[in-house]
């Protein structure tokens, strides 16, 4: 048989196969490939999660911080029981402006009748009638100044007996009465029934 020549070395000869130096990318980096990871970083899914840090305690404040909050409370409350004081010492003073104020007021209401007593008095040696009808002048100008301070006079016969204005000071027999009226005024009442100064003095009719 003849013999066939060798065939060259198809490594040498191929030129489809890339040698080291032609494969090795330029200027000399050479690619690397990615780390793997590390066993302790990755998450294991079948481990709990860690439980969340409990919120720190508020530190508790300090004695001297209660020691100025007692002393501020205790100067607030000072200073409230002086206003107090002074708002009562206020008040009793105020009131008793008003009273001496009321006290002169009715006082000056009583000055025109002294004035016209004393006229009664100097002209004493007139005429009795003429004396008389001064004297009753004053009476029912002392009446009208009651009146105007809210007591106003009361002295009516044949009205029904009224505990609340009228007292009881005897019991007559009178055939022209009603059974409990009022037959006779002793002394006068003044006032109404809210304001009363005095009840009537009188005598009722007796009941058969």
């Amino acid at each position: 048989m003849p013999t066939q020549p060798n065939e060259p070395d198809r490594a040498a000869s191929d030129p489809a196969e890339p040698t080291p130096e032609a494969v090795r990318p330029p200027h000399g980096d050479v690619p690397r490939p990615d780390p793997a990871p590390r066993p302790e970083a990755a998450h294991d899914a079948s481990e709990p999660d860690a439980e969340p840090a409990e919120p720190a305690e508020p530190a508790e404040p300090a004695d001297d911080e209660y020691a100025t909050a007692v002393q501020e409370l205790e100067d607030r409350w000072r200073r409230a029981l002086a206003d107090l004081d002074n708002l009562r010492k206020r008040h009793a003073r105020e009131l008793e402006r008003e009273r001496a104020a009321e006290r002169s007021r009715t006082a000056a209401a009583f000055l025109p009748v002294i004035d016209n007593l004393e006229l009664a008095l100097n002209h004493s040696d007139a005429a009795p009638g003429a004396i008389v009808e001064g004297i009753r002048a004053v009476r029912d100008q002392a009446v009208n100044v009651l009146e105007l301070l809210g007591y106003p006079r009361h002295a009516e016969t044949g009205v029904a007996f009224d505990p609340a204005r009228h007292e009881v000071v005897g019991v007559v027999q009178d055939p022209d009465a009603a059974p409990g009226t009022v037959v006779e005024v002793l002394r006068p009442g003044y006032g109404d029934d809210e304001t009363q100064l005095r009840p009537a003095a009188v005598t009722v009719a007796k009941r058969e």
